[in-house]
């Protein structure tokens, strides 16, 4: 079967005038137009392709890598607004429809909107809705409590961040427990903290517990390497002064130093960190 909004692994069967017919295991086939067909090929060989509907609703094989596939979230840009909705940039030559009633806010020319891309059951054509939350389950958890995780920025609350885990659920980073800017649609690393009733994820970035020495540990040495070898906080510092420095907690920042200390890689004097020399 050939998945329309996903890259295929398709057979080159013939050559035509208007390109490269291509063919699943099942005989299913698609063309790949003259403008995407590479200088050598043969027949018989595989090529990877993404397959789309074009301007005129056909079934098309083009070797462009959008920036989006179907059943994945991305940040795209609005080209143009008319009156049945939104057309973004997705890096392909038709560009990727949002209609206004999945539009969370109003899309605008030259705005920047973080969107789920799918399949329209009505048209089978592929469009985007700004309606994450439409597309996020938590009623069946993939993760546990400690997992390490992939976050998309979702979109911010007055309490912190909330963020896309593994493209499947919804959950939030505190704003105690943020230690960097964050804009919508960047893609980062976390650990699920906790998992309160309802099966809402408490979410924190980098990593927990022990683990979470060593990271901090190499940031802490690349800032005494980076300024001739001196830290001018110490475990009496204010946390601000720590956040703004280093971009973690005083708690993360304490453990870093201890373990660093017990390796005989610092000295911890009342005005600073030093950086001992070996």
């Amino acid at each position: 079967m050939i998945h329309i909004g996903e890259y295929n692994t398709l057979t080159i069967i013939r050559e035509t005038e208007p390109g490269l017919f291509l063919s699943d295991a099942d005989d299913n086939e698609v063309l790949l137009p003259n403008r995407y067909v590479p200088e050598a090929f043969e027949i018989g060989e595989n090529i990877e392709v993404f397959v789309y509907l074009d301007n005129e609703e056909r079934m098309v094989a083009v070797t462009d890598k959008p920036y989006i596939q179907r059943n994945e979230f991305a940040l795209l840009r609005c080209n143009e607004v008319n009156n049945y909705g939104a057309f973004l940039d997705w890096g392909m030559l038709k560009e990727l429809f949002c209609p206004y009633k999945e539009q969370a806010f109003k899309m605008k020319k030259g705005g920047w909107y973080l969107v789920y891309c799918y399949i329209d059951e009505e048209t089978n054509r592929l469009v985007a809705s700004s309606k994450t939350n439409h597309f996020l389950d938590n009623k069946e958890l993939t993760v546990s409590e400690f997992d390490e995780v992939e976050l998309i920025a979702s979109h911010p609350s007055d309490i912190g961040w909330n963020v896309i885990v593994n493209k499947k659920h919804a959950g939030l980073i505190y704003n105690d427990n943020i230690f960097q800017d964050i804009s919508v649609g960047d893609k980062l690393q976390g650990v699920v903290k906790k998992i309160r009733p309802g099966n809402k994820l408490d979410i924190i970035l980098g990593q927990v517990g022990y683990r979470n020495i060593e990271p901090n540990a190499e940031k802490i040495m690349h800032y005494l390497q980076d300024n001739s070898g001196y830290l001018n906080l110490t475990d009496k510092s204010s946390p601000d002064a720590i956040k703004d420095t280093l971009q973690m907690s005083k708690k993360s920042f304490k453990k870093a130093i201890g373990n660093l200390y017990k390796q005989k890689e610092i000295d911890i004097k009342e005005d600073g960190i030093y950086l001992l020399k070996k």
